[in-house]
């Protein structure tokens, strides 16, 4: 792949007569025949998967053909979790090695995992990790055994990940010892010590915006840092309002050229990064997702040209 193509990192899959809602689903098969080429037709080379623990190779491999028979391929899948955590690492890291395997399985050539961490007091402050002052599971918590600890676990994934000839995406992600640029780019470095090079970076904005009350650094300042390492790019956008009686932000999502992140800025740093793999349009969570979803390619696309990538 070497030029930037967009892949369809889908959230909602309502379609009609289907009303099934499954996070970041396609919607069930019968109805995929007339949606598959309303995706195609948006601008999509590609579509994220969830990496379905209950799949049989066989599965796998007739729900990737029906999608390049749209024409489109499996660009990532994701799974895994908190890898290092005391409790639910076990379970995160068998996700994570299902998520390998499916890629394998499908094709796909990104593996991407977003590492939070279980809420330590599910009701308390920054169990919701968006606007708060504090947030559980953050990197402002974690300690230097914990970043080496979930290395180790990220280096073994990435030399099965290289085996089926996937690259692992790090997402940068709130509530997890990833959450901006600074602890990402410490992990990955902590990785590549041990020789490994296919794990890099996923540089969701949206993710490090939306975190604390006031995010951790511009989003400028992220793009800027993160992307000569990225290997998959989620994109998002949103509308921050702040209530500071409240000590509180809240945040509505929107299409991309909508919000209040700019990305005319980020795509300009990842093509003079020498950036070359997915841009990830991260679906809209409520709504005609379609329809919204289609104004972020356009307006990607639109960037793209006057930018002179293909």
């Amino acid at each position: 792949m070497d030029t930037v193509k967009l892949c369809y990192a889908l959230r909602r899959g309502v379609f009609y007569p289907s009303a099934r809602d499954e996070f970041g689903e396609m919607p069930p098969r019968a109805e995929r025949a007339r949606y598959l080429p309303l995706v195609r037709a948006m601008g999509f080379a590609a579509v994220e998967l969830p990496a379905d623990e209950q799949a049989d190779e066989r599965s796998a491999r007739e729900l990737a053909r029906e999608l390049r028979d749209a024409g489109l391929d499996v660009g990532a899948v994701r799974g895994g979790g908190a890898l290092g955590h005391p409790l639910a690492g076990e379970r995160a890291r068998r996700r994570l090695d299902c998520a390998i395997q499916y890629a394998g399985w499908t094709g796909a050539s990104i593996v991407n995992t977003a590492m939070v961490s279980p809420a330590t007091h599910p009701d308390g402050p920054g169990a919701g990790r968006q606007g708060e002052q504090v947030s559980q599971g953050g990197s402002r918590t974690a300690s230097e055994s914990d970043f080496i600890r979930t290395a180790e676990h990220l280096q073994a994934a990435g030399r099965r990940a290289a085996d089926v000839g996937a690259k692992i995406s790090i997402e940068v992600h709130q509530g997890s010892i990833a959450d901006n640029s600074t602890a990402t780019l410490h992990l990955l470095d902590l990785v590549a010590q041990g020789g490994v090079n296919n794990v890099g970076a996923n540089p969701d904005l949206g993710n490090i915006y939306w975190h604390y009350e006031y995010p951790d650094e511009t989003a400028e300042a992220a793009i800027v840092a993160l992307a000569p390492r990225a290997v998959y790019w989620h994109c998002k956008n949103l509308r921050r309002l702040h209530v500071p009686e409240h000590r509180r932000a809240y945040f509505q999502r929107v299409p991309l050229p909508d919000g209040d992140l700019d990305y005319r800025f980020a795509i300009a740093a990842m093509l003079d990064a020498g950036y070359a793999g997915y841009l990830a349009i991260e679906g809209a969570r409520e709504g005609d997702q379609l329809s919204q979803d289609r104004r972020g390619t356009e307006y990607v696309c639109g960037l793209l040209r006057e930018l002179g990538a293909d």
